[in-house]
């Protein structure tokens, strides 16, 4: 038994616990973070960590359940108990406190971040602290810690055979401020050996330069096919029907959620298949309905500060993206072929299609001025403004895969919304890239926002209530659901469906000038585009055309979308090409003369491609598969008419007409059929193309579900609303007055609308 301690030594004992105490009391106050509610938990752990560098102090994980809880800590000191030893102090007594006597007590700090309904909220169980703030953060040992790309540049030199001390010599000429030490440097050696150092993919956005034009194999790759590149493998059609994930070795494309590109917490994913090799080149996830409520929650946390930026800093913002999209036009362009499959002519153009709309929105403010009417009564004035509507989002199909996402989001932003964009899923990639020069080009986080899936993550978008416009590209089976489903919940949709766009050939039209349009227009781009030319009505037969149109079709040639002598490139699926044959198959059993048949065709070093030829029928009539469907593929039908009379009546009947051209030299056949057609576009003597985006892109129902277009002023209109304002002012302000009357005595009422 330890012999009693004397009351002198109680009572230094309880001295010093008070001067610790003490010292804890007048310790500076370093504040909590404010708590709040974020998209997922590294945004949570990132903003709690600014915030402690701002106050003096550093947090660690201390606690973490990745789905569902993190507890994070305060990484910095404590308070030192010391115990000194009595002079009477038995030997026994002395080690045991000499165990105990100087000890660091953990700072008590705490916050907690736990996840609800997708979302992650943030709550301080304990914000105080026991130590002082650090005056110079590089004295912590985090501020020795290498950045993601340190870490892969340390790995790529380890396996070029560099020492440390060369490693860090390299690493300092990048990043002079650099405090780590060799020994660092074989830590982190050590881990990658052992593969406990996984580097975050999609984190890095910086700028990769492209290669010179028609260098295409030097062009950089994405960058998250550059952090997690796929493997070479040939894609089995039971396995993508199945829809299996692959290894984690096969790239996925990152959703962008709040500024920061993500992979999705889903385990299914989407192969997205090079329609030319067969090959997988990446996977695209089936992302959860939470991350869709993630998506929501952090455009409507932008949107308060982006729709009070000012209009010139937000074309600003525009006018660096539209730079950014020429610098790397060759990786987009390369990009499209890979997924898409058409050649790069045809990527080349679907870029510059979309950079027109960029270059429009640059200039966006003017068109959104209001108007301003003075002295409506008695020092009444009376003006409109027009205001951005909050959430907005779009729903991409697979035709433009460049163009179509730039028809939606470059306006809706520059008009002071923010954005959430559905790519389409078999062509995801260029999406991605286009949204990484956007926030390079300096669009703030949470303005655009990318969410990956199918038919759930259309439905979640068309639910939320916190969504106030849909824009839509998408084909005609699916457009009557979605269109139902989003005005159900009162909101504004814009529907572009897919379009059946007939010509009419007059018997005095230039031949070859008509020939090279028909077949530019109805084989270009493999026939998989709305405004594809698909059914030419010849007036007075088509015995004249025949010969020399098959001859034109045939000199068209197919090749993979990177080869520079392609034409014509393959349609995107095995199971598209399969629905193109089979109608050919049907329409030709059902009495259509094929004058050309391109299903057979073998394309020498891509013989598993998804290609058809430019394919030809005649003879068709309107009871037919393929012309009261979207045949959506590289097949052009002929139809015959006695008169231009009867060939505007088929036109007209055809639920699907979206445009019509003309072909003739007769100005008053011209006009003739502009007056008498029912369609949204025509054309005389051109065929159907997409208009420069500050005219007016029309299209009739059912072709168009909505009221506002996408393109010039229309397009404005659809992402803004109206507010009227009606002020008055006096002299004494204590005196306001509304007035009954005008001048003439006349009772005045301001009607609402």
């Amino acid at each position: 038994m330890h012999p009693c301690p004397s009351a002198s030594h109680l009572l230094h004992s309880l001295m010093m616990d008070f001067q610790s105490s003490s010292e804890f009391n007048d310790a500076p106050q370093m504040l909590p973070p404010p708590p709040g509610t974020f998209v997922d938990r590294e945004e949570l752990i990132q903003h709690v960590g600014d915030f402690a560098v701002s106050q003096g102090y550093v947090v660690t994980i201390k606690q973490s359940k990745r789905d569902r809880v993190v507890v994070l800590g305060c990484d910095r000191g404590g308070v030192y108990r010391n115990r000194r030893k009595p002079v009477d102090e038995s030997s026994a007594e002395s080690l045991r406190r000499r165990k105990t006597g100087s000890r660091l007590t953990n700072c008590p700090f705490e916050a907690v971040g736990k996840k609800d309904d997708g979302l992650w909220k943030l709550s301080i169980k304990n914000g105080a602290h026991n130590h002082e703030p650090l005056k110079d953060l590089s004295e912590h040992p985090s501020a020795r810690r290498f950045t993601e790309r340190e870490v892969l540049l340390i790995k790529e030199m380890t396996e070029a055979g560099l020492k440390p001390r060369q490693i860090l010599k390299r690493l300092r000429q990048s990043n002079p401020e650099l405090l780590s030490t060799p020994k660092h440097v074989y830590n982190v050696k050590a881990k990658l050996r052992q593969g406990n150092v996984t580097v975050r993919n999609f984190k890095s956005l910086r700028p990769q330069k492209t290669a010179v034009r028609n260098n295409y194999q030097s062009v950089m790759e994405p960058s998250w096919r550059q952090r997690n590149p796929p493997v070479s493998f040939r894609c089995n059609p039971r396995q993508l029907r199945s829809r299996k994930p692959y290894p984690k070795l096969l790239g996925r494309v990152p959703n962008l959620i709040g500024g920061r590109f993500v992979d999705s917490k889903s385990l299914t994913s989407i192969d997205v298949v090079n329609p030319a090799t067969q090959l997988i080149v990446s996977q695209v996830p089936l992302s959860t309905n939470e991350e869709v409520r993630a998506a929501v929650f952090a455009a409507k946390r932008a949107f308060s500060s982006w729709r009070n930026t000012p209009a010139t800093n937000r074309q600003r913002i525009m006018f660096k993206f539209q730079e950014l999209i020429r610098r790397d036009m060759d990786k987009l362009a390369m990009e499209i072929t890979s997924e898409h499959g058409k050649t790069l002519t045809d990527a080349y153009n679907d870029v510059l299609r979309g950079l027109e709309i960029v270059e429009h929105a640059c200039g966006v403010a003017t068109l959104q001025i209001g108007e301003f009417v003075s002295n409506i009564s008695n020092g009444v004035d009376t003006y409109s403004i027009r205001e951005p509507l909050g959430v907005c989002a779009g729903i991409c199909s697979f035709d433009f895969p460049a163009m179509t996402p730039l028809w939606m989001f470059p306006i809706a932003v520059t008009c002071g919304n923010t954005f959430i964009l559905k790519p389409s899923e078999k062509v995801p990639g260029v999406a991605v890239i286009l949204a990484e020069l956007a926030v390079e080009a300096g669009l703030p986080n949470g303005v655009l926002n990318i969410v990956h899936g199918t038919d759930d993550i259309i439905n979640a978008i068309c639910d939320d209530d916190d969504v106030k416009a849909i824009a839509l590209v998408g084909p005609n089976s699916d457009v009557a659901d979605i269109y139902s489903r989003a005005s159900a919940k009162g909101k504004r949709i814009q529907c572009n469906i897919g379009a059946k766009n007939h010509a009419v050939v007059m018997p005095d039209a230039s031949i070859d000038a008509t020939l090279s349009a028909l077949v530019a227009a109805g084989f270009g781009g493999a026939g998989q585009k709305c405004m594809a030319l698909t059914t030419v009505v010849y007036v007075g037969g088509i015995t004249p055309w025949e010969d020399k149109l098959v001859e034109h079709a045939k000199a068209i040639k197919v090749n993979a979308g990177t080869e520079s002598n392609a034409d014509l490139g393959p349609v995107i699926s095995k199971q598209e090409k399969e629905r193109i044959c089979r109608l050919i198959q049907v329409d030709t059993e059902s009495g259509a003369k094929l004058l050309l048949d391109g299903r057979n065709i073998l394309v020498p070093g891509y013989e598993n491609g998804n290609f058809i030829g430019p394919t030809i029928l005649s003879d068709v009539t309107v009871n037919m598969e393929c012309y009261k469907e979207d045949v959506f593929g590289p097949v052009l039908l002929c139809m015959q008419a006695e008169s231009i009379d009867e060939a505007i009546e088929i036109v007209n009947r055809n639920r699907h007409g979206s445009g019509a051209s003309i072909f003739t030299t007769s100005a008053v056949a011209a006009r003739k059929f502009q007056i008498e057609i029912a369609v949204g576009q025509v054309g005389i003597n051109v065929p159907i193309s997409v208009q420069p985006p500050f005219t007016l892109f029309t299209s009739s129902k059912p072709c168009f579900a909505g009221d506002l277009n996408c393109d010039g002023k229309g397009g404005i209109l659809f992402y803004t609303q109206i507010k009227t304002v009606t002020q008055q002012w006096k002299d004494l302000p204590g005196n306001v007055e509304t007035p009954t009357s005008n001048s003439n005595g006349e009772s005045l009422q301001l009607q609402n609308s």
